[in-house]
């Protein structure tokens, strides 16, 4: 099913691909020069309670690793993130943005450390190991860059936890949120961690070994039947619900941490050296102009939102809505961006203009939004 994709060697298929296919998958989307499967159920909302109430199996093998390794891999990391890592310990997933220059987001991945001289970083849609290998050149540092043969598959969902008991025995139970532990599949170790792209709870398996996949997809099948398993994919209408941001969508290089809420990941007081930490000091010194809101809006059911819309006040637009769609919860439309300071109070009246046509009422919202 390539759903109208001109399938060829430069996108590359996962372990798991050829079970994706057999299960139905009706599209993929595209994420590192990898495939991502985007629908099975007849519809998202059908993939939306079902995720919501039961467990989903996802291929994400498209979320890359980038690991680095020697002597100088902790320096590398840190200089490439404002988050201090220094006090990260073997076991632990970090959430750390990577920046340029400007302070501009490159890349949201998760950081796993495995060693004390050895990092993955778990990426979103960037090409953040040439970043990482650039920088490593460019300053003579000690470090070996490359991509592991590393493919992550998900099981998200309030089922999940009891799912992989099965799988991996009750000591799945004891990983804490952003962290992992290592588990024996086919007498392999495996990294466990419990992280995932979304808000229902989950877990990600760190499949080290494509030649696993297939067994392990087939494995993670007969253990969840009991619990009413399907196939999915990261979820729009959840994701959004949720407030969690796309790379690419709500983030690019052209925003910065600080409009995001992600202070608590900046360290700016001067104690570590990171690359854009000038800009992000100013950014904070005089506060930013805009951040991250949810915003719902009357009309019907708004469709995808592959064009951004203009978020209105009069006739001043104060941000653009980059993620939309309609919530079968909340029973209203929902979208994120980022608005402008003067805007941006909790209760602001907006208007939301398809490209479609007319103007829809809305409000500004906190997130999340359910």
């Amino acid at each position: 099913m390539a759903d109208g994709l001109n399938m060829s060697r430069r996108i590359r298929r996962t372990p798991y691909t050829d079970r994706v296919e057999a299960a139905g998958v009706r599209g993929f989307s595209v994420v590192n020069h990898m495939l991502l499967p985007k629908a099975f159920q007849p519809s998202v909302e059908d993939d939306y309670w079902h995720l919501c109430d039961h467990v989903q199996m996802w291929d994400v093998s498209c979320q890359r690793q980038v690991e680095i390794e020697g002597p100088d891999a902790e320096q590398l990391v840190q200089w490439m993130t404002p988050r201090a890592i220094a006090k990260a310990k073997p076991g632990d997933c970090l959430y750390v943005p990577i920046t340029d220059t400007n302070g501009g987001i490159i890349n949201d991945p998760v950081l796993l450390k495995l060693t004390d001289d050895k990092f993955w970083l778990s990426i979103a849609d960037s090409d953040v190991l040439l970043y990482a290998k650039g920088l490593a050149i460019g300053a003579g540092l000690d470090v070996a860059i490359c991509e592991p043969d590393v493919s992550p598959l998900a099981v998200q969902g309030p089922k999940a936890e009891d799912l992989l008991v099965e799988l991996f025995g009750d000591d799945i139970r004891d990983v804490g949120f952003f962290k992992y532990g290592w588990f024996d599949f086919q007498g392999t170790p495996q990294l466990v961690a419990r992280s995932g792209y979304s808000r229902q709870g989950g877990f990600e398996i760190y499949l080290n070994g494509a030649r696993f996949g297939p067994a392990l997809w087939d494995a993670v099948w007969q253990a969840g039947e009991r619990h009413n398993i399907t196939p999915g994919c990261p979820n729009l209408i959840e994701r959004i619900e949720g407030g969690l941001f796309s790379y690419g969508n709500e983030m690019t290089r052209e925003t910065n941490p600080l409009e995001f809420g992600m202070s608590k990941f900046c360290k700016l007081d001067g104690s570590i050296d990171f690359i854009g930490r000038a800009a992000l000091q100013k950014l904070a010194g005089d506060g930013v102009t805009r951040e991250i809101r949810g915003v719902m809006f009357d009309g019907p059911a708004c469709p995808t939102c592959s064009i951004p819309w203009p978020v209105m006040v009069g006739d001043h637009q104060v941000g653009q809505i980059t993620s939309g769609i309609w919530s079968p919860r909340l029973q209203r439309n929902i979208g994120l961006s980022l608005i402008d300071r003067a805007h941006w109070d909790i209760g602001t009246p907006v208007e939301v203009q398809y490209h479609e046509g007319g103007r829809h009422a809305g409000v500004i919202s906190d997130l999340p939004f359910a």
